[in-house]
Parts: C-alpha cells; sequence; structure tokens
C-alpha cells in the first residue's frame, strides 16, 4: 500500500523540492491541492487527515494553524518551518547526531526539520559539547555562507531580476541585530548556555553553503592538537551515510580554499577540520536546500516508513 503524502504549502522553495523528489517514488501517492483552494482552511484540513504523512512548508503561524487541524491521530507532520523545532514532543531532524535522535525520528509522529545554517552549526558544535570536549560556556561564534535561495521566493526574485543592481553582486552579510531565527535550535540543541555570536552571508550564487565555526584548542577541555579534533569528529559520524568527516588535510586538493556551492543539489553533508594545533575551524559544507531542507525532511520521512534513509536523495 502507497503512503499518502500531503504537501501544505506545496508552492515555496522547499515544498517544491520536496514535491520534485516524488517524482520517481513508486511508493508514494501525493495528495495534491489545486492552486485556488491552497489557502483553503477545510481543503487544507481534509487533505491533512486523509495523510499519512503531512509535510509543512509554511511560514510558522501557518504552520502552527495546521498542526491545529490535525484531527487524525494516526497522521505524522514534518514540519520544515521554525515553529517548532525546540518544543517538547517534536523530534528535532537530524538523524546523524545521536541514536536518541534517530530513534526520536523513527518512532515519532511530530518531526521539525533543523533550519538550514543551524544545520551546519550543529553539526560542528554538538559532536564537541556531547563528548565533554567544550564546555556548554564557551563563547562560541560562527559565520556562514549561503547561496541565495535560502532566503525563498522573495530573495530568489531579487537576484534573478534585479541583475542592474550592484549590491547584489558582493556577498552581503545579514542578521545584524544578532536575532536570527535559528539562533534558538543553535542553542538549545548543542547544549550551550548562551546563543553564539552569528554572521550569515548571502552570496550571487544560487544554492549551497558552509558554515564555519572557529575554535581555540587551548580553550577545550580536551583534544589539544587538530588531529584529535578529527578523529572526535570521524569517531562521532562513524557510519552515518549523510556526513562524510573529509580526511584530514583534504581541503589542499581545493587549493586550501572551500566552497560555498560545492554542494549544491547534493544531499549530503561533508566537515572538515582545518587550521592548526593552536586555532581550528569546524567547517560543515552542504547544500541549503538538500541537507538543509528538503533532502533533510525527505530523509526523515524514510527513517519514519523504515526505508532506505537514501531514498529518493542524491548522495
Amino acid at each position: 500500500m502507497k503512503t499518502k503524502i500531503f504537501i501544505d504549502g506545496s508552492e515555496g522553495t522547499t515544498g517544491l523540492r520536496i514535491f520534485e523528489r516524488f517524482e520517481n517514488r513508486e511508493d508514494i501517492e501525493l495528495l495534491k491541492i489545486s492552486s485556488q483552494l491552497r489557502k483553503d482552511v477545510n481543503e487544507r484540513k481534509r487533505l491533512i487527515n486523509e495523510s499519512d504523512i503531512t509535510f509543512l512548508c509554511l511560514p510558522d503561524a501557518a504552520a502552527i494553524e495546521s498542526v491545529g487541524l490535525v484531527e487524525n491521530e494516526n497522521v505524522r507532520i514534518i514540519d520544515t518551518s521554525t515553529a517548532h523545532r525546540t518544543l517538547e514532543g517534536w523530534a528535532y531532524g537530524f538523524p546523524e547526531l545521536s541514536e536518541k535522535h534517530y530513534n526520536d525520528i523513527k518512532t515519532g509522529k511530530r518531526v521539525a526539520v533543523p533550519g538550514c545554517h543551524a544545520t551546519g552549526f550543529i553539526a560542528a558544535v554538538y559532536p564537541l559539547i556531547d563528548n565533554g570536549v567544550m564546555g556548554s560556556d564557551y563563547p562560541v561564534s560562527a559565520f556562514s555562507l549561503t547561496g541565495y535561495s535560502g532566503g525563498g521566493k522573495k530573495m530568489i526574485a531579487e537576484y534573478e531580476l534585479e541583475r542592474e543592481n550592484i549590491l547584489l553582486n558582493a556577498p552581503r552579510e545579514y542578521a545584524l541585530t544578532q536575532k536570527h531565527k535559528h539562533l534558538r535550535e543553535m542553542k538549545a540543541i548543542t547544549g550551550l548556555s548562551r546563543e553564539p555570536l552569528f554572521s550569515p552571508i548571502v552570496a550571487d550564487y544560487y544554492s549551497g553553503m558552509i558554515v564555519s565555526v572557529p575554535v581555540y584548542l587551548d580553550m577545550l577541555k580536551s583534544h589539544n592538537s587538530i588531529e584529535e579534533l578529527h578523529t572526535l569528529f570521524e569517531k562521532h559520524y562513524e557510519g552515518k551515510e549523510f556526513v562524510t568527516v573529509m580526511p584530514f588535510g583534504a581541503e589542499e586538493e581545493q587549493q586550501n580554499m572551500l566552497s560555498g556551492n560545492a554542494c549544491s543539489m547534493y544531499d549530503g553533508m561533508r566537515i572538515y577540520i582545518t587550521g592548526n594545533d593552536e586555532r581550528a575551524v569546524i567547517s560543515a559544507q552542504f547544500d541549503n536546500l538538500g541537507k538543509g531542507a528538503s533532502g533533510a525532511a525527505i530523509e526523515c520521512m524514510n527513517i519514519m516508513l523504515g526505508c532506505d534513509a537514501k531514498k529518493g536523495l542524491s548522495l
């Protein structure tokens, strides 16, 4: 029997990418809503409750509303918005972090997919705190370089229709007030005692991103050489098909540069440990629309269904 899937918000960037991934899935039956009724509460409610799994690809307020429409206790929700990522009763959709994260997704009825910036940040910081190497009070900072598709339809249109605007030709730093919407989950999921200093940057390319976290090794509780740090990440992500810790020194093959769009259209993540025995940088390279959004959502769905987690994805 095919799994009935409804995508609430199928015309947004994430929703469209999820829809595309289902084109050749013989095990999925998509419940479609007409464009005229996509904001009709009663029609959305009907389709949500007819589904086995509903994806929410909506703004926060609309996602909360959609969860409130669930009456069928068997319906499982995968939410790509910010609304539920740190709430009790919601599994955090990053199965590679720990066995508990994986099992919570597998058995849960409510899964919140991580934010794209948060995905890279948490991939870099969670292993340090979870293994007792970094204290929860460490003053963490990070920067993130992303393609403009991460800003949704409005930003995509800005970059693709306003080419005469010279300000779009160079990378732009944003969230200057240090109030980025992903900060809450960055703190909560890693176990930090305070939100990190975080500087996101958008550049003139479509998709792909790299999130980098610098650390002073002498401020860590252990693992005070860069080789030890690299080994810690290898062990933490050992056997995880979606997260690859690159061989030590692999950046040399890239002329000692890491590109923001190197993982565009790829659904996994690459982690690089660079630097020296005094200062190291942990960098997570992935696609903001892949492991940072729709790819992660489908990976979670595959785990919930008990099929190959890679099914329908590009690794």
